[in-house]
C-alpha cells in the first residue's frame, strides 16, 4: 500500500512547470548530438536519446513518506515537485543484425513535447529504418512501443521484421491490471490505447518467448517481470565485456532507495525485488549498466554502499 495519498498533477502542469525555468530559451535542439558509441567486445552499441519525460517528482516514491522524499530531492539538487526523466533506447549491431531496444514514446501523448526523437536521432546517426533487423521490446508502454506507431514508420521498416517481446508482456496488456500503480492523470486510458493499437498493428511481426531468449550472437533477452509481468531485460556479451539494458527494473532513485516503489510498476513489490537482484548481480560482476530513464548516456557501474547502492557513471568515452 501507499504512504503517500496525494494525487498527482497534470501532465501539462509538469511540462509547463519545467518550461518557466528557462526564460531565456532553450539551447539549439541538437547542439550536442543525443547519441552515444561504445563497443562491448565485438558488439557495436549505440545509446540514443528519444527525449526527456516532464513527471511528478512523487512517482519515485509513492510507498515513503512525502518529506522523505523531498528530502532525497534536496540532497540530489533536484526540484521538489517535478522531474525530466531521461528516456534511452539502443542500437545493437551482432552477426550481421541490427537490434533497436525499445522505440521510445512516438506522438502518442502530446502533452510530453520533449520526448518522441527516436526517429529523427536514427536519422542523423545515418541509421536506416529499413536496415533494422529485430526490435526488442523490454515492456509495452507507451514510452517504449510508441515510436513504432509514429506515422509513416511502419512502412519504411522492412516486411520481415522481427519484434521481440516476451508472451507475458502481450498476455498481460489483454487485460490490464493498473490496481497498484500512482500515474498521472490520463497515464492509465493512454497506456492501454497505445499498447492495444501497437498489437493489432504489428502483430504478424511479434516473436514472443516465455523466459529467454538469443536475438543475435551475444544479445539475449531475459524476462524478470515486476515492472509489468513480462519487462525483460537485455544482456550483452562479447569476449570478456559485459553491459546490460535494465529497461525500467532501474531508476536513478533506486541505487540508494531499491525498496521504494515507481508509479509506473504494476507490481511494485515485485519490481523492488528484480531490482535489488540485478543490481547485486551487476556490483558482484562489475558489468556495465544503460536503463531508460537514467540520464543520458546511462553508461554506468554499480557499487554496493552498506546495505543499498552507488550509482557510478562511466568514464565519457571519446
Amino acid at each position: 500500500m501507499s504512504s503517500d495519498n496525494t494525487s498527482h498533477p497534470s501532465v501539462k502542469y509538469c511540462v509547463d512547470s519545467v518550461n518557466a525555468k528557462y526564460i531565456h530559451g532553450r539551447p539549439e535542439p541538437e547542439l550536442v548530438p543525443s547519441r552515444y558509441a561504445l563497443k562491448v567486445g565485438a558488439i557495436d552499441v549505440l545509446v540514443v536519446s528519444d527525449g526527456v519525460l516532464s513527471l511528478p517528482g512523487a512517482m519515485l516514491g509513492h510507498n515513503v513518506d512525502p518529506s522523505v522524499r523531498a528530502a532525497w530531492l534536496e540532497d540530489m539538487f533536484l526540484p521538489p515537485d517535478v522531474l525530466e526523466w531521461a528516456l534511452n533506447v539502443v542500437v545493437v549491431r551482432s552477426g550481421g543484425r541490427t537490434i533497436l531496444i525499445d522505440a521510445g514514446m512516438g506522438a502518442e501523448f502530446p502533452d510530453l513535447p520533449r520526448a518522441g526523437r527516436t526517429v529523427q536521432r536514427l536519422e542523423a546517426a545515418g541509421i536506416d529504418l529499413a536496415s533494422v533487423t529485430d526490435v526488442v521490446l523490454t515492456h509495452m508502454h507507451m514510452d517504449h512501443v510508441g515510436g513504432l506507431l509514429v506515422d509513416g514508420v511502419r512502412e519504411r521498416l522492412r516486411p520481415d521484421l522481427r519484434i521481440h517481446v516476451a508472451a507475458a508482456e502481450t498476455k498481460f496488456w489483454e487485460s490490464p491490471d493498473f490496481s497498484h500503480v500512482s500515474m498521472p492523470p490520463g497515464f492509465p486510458d493512454a497506456l492501454r490505447r497505445t499498447a492495444k493499437r501497437f498489437l493489432h498493428e504489428y502483430q504478424s511481426q511479434l516473436r514472443t518467448f516465455e523466459e529467454k531468449h538469443e536475438v543475435a550472437p551475444g544479445v539475449l533477452v531475459t524476462r524478470t517481470g515486476g515492472h509489468t509481468p513480462g519487462h525483460s531485460v537485455v544482456r550483452l556479451a562479447s569476449g570478456s565485456d559485459r553491459l546490460t539494458f535494465a529497461g525500467d527494473a532501474v531508476f536513478q532513485v533506486g541505487f540508494e532507495h531499491p525498496d521504494w516503489y515507481n508509479g509506473f510498476e504494476h507490481d511494485p513489490e515485485e519490481a523492488a525485488r528484480v531490482r535489488i537482484s540485478l543490481l547485486r548481480e551487476l556490483a558482484a560482476n562489475r558489468e556495465s549498466l544503460v536503463a531508460t530513464h537514467l540520464s543520458f548516456p546511462s553508461v554506468c557501474h554499480v557499487a554496493v554502499d552498506g546495505d543499498v547502492f552507488r550509482w557510478v557513471p562511466g568514464p565519457w568515452e571519446y
